[in-house]
């Protein structure tokens, strides 16, 4: 690999279950970098992008031709351009199990759905965010905090190929409105656009339609409905709450976070640090960016996020919560650069009602100091991937 190419944490995963699937599909938001990692990855096989209007025109008039143009199999981006590839695609490993195809897709509506008719039990299904942390560690560790909330994680910002002033607003016109166009009827985007704005004021909150309804002046279900296709395309992600019958009255509603804090800042019309360093958001965005980065290390090595938050009626509230069989490590995410002993109440109080099921505690703040030795870990960001 070149020199300029920067190592994905998922490689190694896709390298396994190619070893066992005929089928390899990767999904994930557009500019996530799916394209460079499988040219990069499976540089063996032939590349088509669907979303060339002549190899489409091809794909769509003679599927079979088109996809036995190489008996060792190809690479398919944009594959839900020609959805109806997908069962050819089916016929051909179960005839030739040695054939191998690896396919890419931006949207999980029209890609999952079609996957799960047609390839059930053929393909690994895997998924592409920006970069994590941990994988740009060496260009990020002597940014500021700010710099690095405000940037988020887009690959072709590390590329040196363009800055964030410009790329966002860009993304949201060409990428965002052109997948929701795709996928709703919407007669006023300004409504939309005002959707999105006030989804990036609530980072870090439950999400409530209702509420969201009354001051978009849309219906609950349309806002639902938005909110669906958002996910579909990588925009929001929903925290889903802890509940089990632990006698106290928990939370059922999900919690709202934005794939990447640089899209969330550009929406909130935060431009620079010294901005960001006074905006009341800067704390949310600090608890989104900790939030993604676990969910970025769980799909990274191919597993279910297993993620929470724990809130219950008397408010006790844990920011993050890892499932690990019937165990669970919770994290408190803090943006302060001081550490104070508050920090720990939460923690303390779950602790309580997990008891030895708890079995790894640690805040995650912006300070420097760090104490591994307490009951409850004490930890800088920038060494977030201990706990992960």
């Amino acid at each position: 690999m070149d020199k300029s190419f920067i190592k994905r944490d998922i490689a190694p995963v896709m390298l396994e279950m190619y070893q066992y699937f005929p089928v390899i599909t990767l999904t994930g938001p557009r500019q996530s970098g799916k394209t460079t990692l499988l040219r990069k990855v499976f540089n063996q096989l032939p590349y088509y992008s669907l979303e060339n209007l002549d190899i489409r025109h091809f794909a769509l008039n003679d599927p079979i031709g088109f996809l036995n143009r190489h008996p060792e199999g190809m690479i398919l981006d944009e594959v839900q351009h020609v959805p109806d590839l997908l069962s050819y695609i089916q016929g051909m490993v179960d005839e030739n199990p040695e054939k191998r195809f690896v396919l890419s897709g931006s949207s999980q509506f029209t890609v999952i759905k079609k996957i799960t008719q047609s390839l059930a039990g053929r393909t690994g299904v895997l998924e592409l965010m920006p970069f994590s942390y941990n994988e740009v560690k060496k260009q990020v560790d002597e940014k500021t905090l700010n710099e690095v909330l405000l940037t988020g994680f887009y690959p072709v910002l590390y590329a040196g190929k363009n800055i964030p002033n410009l790329f966002y607003p860009s993304y949201v016109k060409t990428y965002l409105e052109r997948d929701v166009l795709d996928l709703l009827k919407i007669k006023d985007m300004m409504q939309f656009r005002t959707f999105l704005g006030l989804c990036a004021g609530r980072i870090g909150s439950l999400f409530n339609a209702s509420e969201l309804s009354g001051e978009v002046g849309v219906s609950v279900n349309t806002i639902k409905s938005w909110l669906s296709v958002l996910q579909a395309s990588y925009i929001i992600k929903l925290l889903p709450p802890f509940y089990e019958n632990i006698k106290k009255r928990l939370t059922k509603t999900p919690k709202l976070y934005f794939c990447d804090t640089g899209l969330a800042c550009y929406l909130l019309g935060i431009e620079t640090e010294q901005q960001l360093a006074r905006d009341k958001m800067r704390g949310h965005l600090f608890e989104n960016f900790i939030v993604m980065e676990a969910f970025k290390h769980r799909y990274n090595h191919g597993k279910e996020s297993n993620l929470f938050f724990y809130r219950d009626s008397n408010g006790v509230e844990v920011d993050l919560l890892f499932k690990n069989g019937n165990d669970y490590s919770a994290i408190e995410i803090k943006s302060s650069q001081t550490y104070h002993p508050e920090f720990e109440t939460s923690i303390k109080s779950l602790n309580s009602l997990l008891k030895s099921r708890l079995t790894h505690k640690a805040i995650l703040y912006a300070g420097d100091f760090e104490n591994d030795t307490a009951e409850i870990q004490l930890l800088n960001y920038k060494n977030m991937n201990q706990l992960f």
